[in-house]
């Protein structure tokens, strides 16, 4: 049981770490142009410099929506972390995970949102360039939304043993 809590610990704590980067990091899309690689991610185009991504007032309240969703599946992922510590020490025997599985799984829907909306929106075109392509950045948000629906299920079932 306890390397079944160590195992999910540390997974747990390599989707904060990979949401922290995905959100952060500006390669969510590359591109090459004649002259450099572009890359553009949440909050920055980067071509030789970086610079505020420009983006249509029509798309605008679609990035926002994203850049808000990250940062909410940031917070709820860490606030997971927190409870399952709390509760880990404080959870009597037989008792179950069930506010930090349903926490994770709110993360894993901000998730999904935001990667949903950012694959409609953004993934057509990048400004600029030829041979467009996902950056790592956003096949991260993916896996992070995969290891939060696990861990989030495995939180409901979980069991203090």
């Amino acid at each position: 049981m306890l390397v079944l809590l160590a195992g999910i610990f540390v997974v747990h704590i390599a989707t904060v770490i990979m949401l922290f980067v995905s959100t952060i990091a500006n390669v969510w899309m590359v591109g090459s142009s004649s002259y450099a690689r572009i890359s553009i991610g949440l909050w920055l185009l980067c071509n030789k410099t970086c610079t505020q991504l420009p983006v249509s007032s029509q798309d605008e309240a679609s990035l926002k929506a994203v850049q808000a969703f990250m940062i909410l599946s940031i917070i709820f992922s860490v606030v997971a972390l927190v409870l399952f510590i709390i509760q880990l020490f404080t959870l009597e025997k037989g008792k179950r995970f069930y506010v930090t599985g349903a926490v994770m799984l709110v993360c894993w829907m901000c998730i999904l949102i935001a990667v949903s909306i950012y694959t409609a929106r953004f993934t057509s075109t990048v400004a600029y360039s030829t041979n467009p392509h996902h950056g790592y950045c956003f096949i991260l948000a993916w896996i992070c939304f995969c290891f939060s629906f696990i861990i989030g299920i495995l939180y409901l079932v979980l069991r203090k043993k």
